[in-house]
């Protein structure tokens, strides 16, 4: 095949700034040269390529939208160009990348305290540092609220026990940000260092999906760390729901990339495959899924473009992020089936990268908010009516009321008071 072209059916191109389109294009390039070649390797034996770190710290990849600390202080929107390309590789590089930026550098730049941002911040925009996330246990994974792992204060430190599952970066990362409730029920969110002792790594083997990543559980038995390791600027939910909307952000633009490598590649195949003495490209069924598939990545492209427009100016909402995380992902995944039946036979090899990237789309579509959840947090969004009940998994988000629905005791163009 030949190296990807880009897919742009409405030039789109003309809408981003110059320097959005160069940063863009240089991750394009390196994707296309360092990682490309050696994914299928790393798909196959479930391993990530942990020396590609580094260079991703060197690209100005993480971090990539925080000012001052090495980082490169770009806009949502090159940030976003950048989750695209990465994820044009492979979801699991992706991963590596939001859950770095969005998910530790984040939460220690929007929570930590200055000692905290001075100590992490330049090491894990460099990569010389690695960090994970630990939200999701063992049974509470769409409602974070009813986590078990706790934290309780003793003397000069804080005591960790409990169980995090499905940790992206887990056994390599030097640092792990975990969020756990204190003896007054509050989620607060800890700094806790590898090495430390009562902490754990166990990494999960005989996946079908995110292969080419590193996926593990966090044990914490006793683990007692500083009381200076409290994230102190942030209590409750808030803290890790912010921290995910930065992620599923990140996620709506790797969607796009995703799909179009396997547009990209489906064309390719379709206009050299021959089958009854003319390209299958010829027949009419064939048209219609690439034709979807374009449609759906030109939809895709100018939702995330607003989106990330919307997030530059200060004046996105993280349903609309629930929204495009929602619909790029399963429109992304529903495009990978396609292009994997216009490979027939073919498409379930790695020689070809679609079948990979559609195994990896089953994980995205499920983590950082499951599909059916964002529809939720989206229903509750215009609705006004909570579906989650009280104690919901994003009862931090505030409701918009939708136009002409009065639910009791909410009067037309109320807010929640919830807390954002």
């Amino acid at each position: 095949m030949e190296k990807f072209r880009g897919v742009d059916y409405y030039g789109i191109e003309t809408l981003l700034a110059e320097d959005e389109r160069m940063i863009r294009d240089a991750v394009r390039d390196w994707v296309e040269a360092e990682f490309i070649p050696i994914v299928p390797e790393h798909h196959r034996a479930g391993t990530f390529p942990v020396t590609l770190i580094p260079k991703l710290g060197e690209l100005g990849v993480f971090g990539a939208t925080l000012k001052g600390y090495g980082c490169a202080g770009l806009s949502n929107v090159a940030y976003g160009l950048i989750m695209q390309e990465l994820e044009r590789g492979d979801s699991g590089l992706r991963s590596c990348a939001s859950v770095q930026s969005g998910l530790v550098m984040y939460p220690i730049y929007a929570y930590g305290s200055d000692a905290q941002k001075d100590r992490w911040l330049p090491v894990l925009a460099t990569g010389e540092t690695v960090g994970c996330f630990g939200l999701t246990e063992p049974d509470h994974g769409s409602d974070p609220g009813a986590m078990k792992t706790r934290a309780v204060k003793k003397g000069d430190a804080w005591v960790l026990n409990g169980t995090k599952l499905w940790i992206t970066n887990g056994s390599i990362a030097d640092v792990a940000v975990v969020w756990a409730k204190t003896e007054d029920g509050e989620i607060r969110g800890f700094l806790v260092e590898k090495g430390t002792p009562g902490f754990s790594t166990l990494d999960i083997h005989g996946k079908f999906s995110m292969r080419a990543s590193i996926t593990s559980e966090l044990a914490f038995q006793d683990c007692r760390i500083p009381l200076d390791n409290l994230l102190p600027n942030v209590k409750g939910l808030r803290g890790p729901l912010g921290c995910l909307s930065q992620a599923r952000y990140g996620i709506a633009w790797g969607a796009v990339g995703a799909l179009m490598a396997c547009y990209d590649w489906a064309l390719q195949y379709a206009q050299q495959r021959v089958q009854f003495g003319k390209p299958i490209g010829s027949f009419q069924l064939v048209q219609q899924k690439l034709v979807w598939m374009l449609n759906e990545i030109t939809k895709a492209q100018l939702l995330v473009l607003q989106l990330g427009r919307l997030k530059d100016a200060g004046q996105v909402r993280p349903q609309q992020v629930s929204l495009a995380k929602m619909n790029n992902v399963q429109v992304a995944l529903d495009g990978a089936r396609m292009a994997r039946d216009i490979l027939g036979a073919a498409g379930i090899v790695d020689e070809h990268p679609i079948i990979r990237h559609m195994l990896n789309l089953e994980t995205v579509n499920t983590y950082e908010g499951t599909h059916d959840i964002h529809i939720l947090i989206v229903g509750r969004d215009v609705t006004g009516l909570d579906a989650f009940g009280a104690g919901g998994p994003e009862m931090a988000l505030p409701i918009v009321q939708a136009r002409g629905a009065t639910p009791p005791s909410v009067s037309p163009g109320q807010r929640s008071s919830r807390p954002e």
